[in-house]
């Protein structure tokens, strides 16, 4: 499971600073305790385009798949002035 991790933690470092933080926190906070579909549905956001990633981040589209679209929810949930405070 540690080389899962380190492979996926390496595919989490992006072209855009946002991105990095979001899908770090994603698998830092999140990853090991989701259900595998969700698990699985991380791993192929990871191999989308940053427009596309961000895209979703902001709201601007919706994943049509249930499983990526609750893992885009849950990575929203880290953009929240909430999950920002608790950063500090």
């Amino acid at each position: 499971m540690d080389e899962l991790i380190g492979k996926l933690r390496w595919r989490c470092r992006r072209g855009m600073k946002e991105l990095d933080l979001l899908t770090s926190g994603y698998l830092e906070q999140f990853y090991l305790h989701a259900p595998a579909e969700e698990q699985q549905a991380f791993a192929e956001l990871l191999e989308l385009q940053d427009t596309q990633l961000m895209s979703y981040m902001l709201g601007r589209a919706i994943p049509s798949d249930v499983a990526t679209a609750r893992v885009v929810s849950v990575m929203r949930t880290l953009l929240s002035p909430a999950a920002e405070a608790g950063a500090d």
